[in-house]
């Protein structure tokens, strides 16, 4: 667990929900409860404390200038203890992020240095029987349709993770949530 102060910029997909869920019905224990589905951007990101405006104003920028995308996931990922679906039409703003803010590593560098986007399902599945079930249950469920409509920085606290604020995508294009579509470009 995390300490409290440290931060994260994620997008949350509620869409996604029903795969933390599926995990959950197999081994409660997979699936850190109270975070939602998520793809993270930068974590950690600026711990609280040393957290300025001029930060969260360049979260808020950098969020305004990729438009909300529709996603679709469909790959299960798999590593040792871990089980996640990719989410590679969010890779160009993960990358964005982490180009912004160089000196964080995202995941403090245990997973290299350019981790996929994902939504991480299941984590501490170190028995294979049980990853294999967290696996299979997920990918039925897969094809899965959501969209990408803001980023949220979120700190831990004593009582979990709060959202500091959000920033809608695509604030800086003309139209609806900076609908890609209206202007004939690929909102993925």
């Amino acid at each position: 667990m995390p300490e409290p102060g440290t931060t994260a910029v994620v997008i949350v997909l509620p869409d996604a929900a029903p795969l933390l869920d599926a995990a959950w019905r197999i081994d409660p224990a997979l699936v850190r409860r109270g975070v939602p589905a998520h793809v993270s951007l930068l974590y950690p990101f600026v711990p609280q404390p040393a957290l300025t405006g001029r930060d969260e104003e360049a979260v808020r920028s950098l969020a305004a200038r990729f438009p909300a995308a529709d996603l679709l996931l469909e790959e299960v990922v798999t590593a040792s203890g871990f089980v996640a679906v990719g989410v590679p039409g969010l890779q160009p703003l993960v990358d964005a992020f982490r180009a912004r803010w160089p000196g964080l590593r995202p995941y403090g560098g245990r997973f290299g240095a350019r981790p996929a986007a994902h939504v991480t399902v299941a984590m501490g599945a170190d028995d294979p029987a049980a990853a294999a079930r967290v696996r299979a249950a997920i990918g039925s469920l897969l094809p899965l349709r959501t969209r990408a409509a803001a980023v949220q920085l979120v700190v831990q606290t004593e009582g979990g993770w709060q959202p500091r604020f959000t920033a809608p995508l695509g604030a800086g294009f003309p139209g609806p949530a900076g609908d890609a579509s209206k202007r004939g470009e690929d909102a993925h």
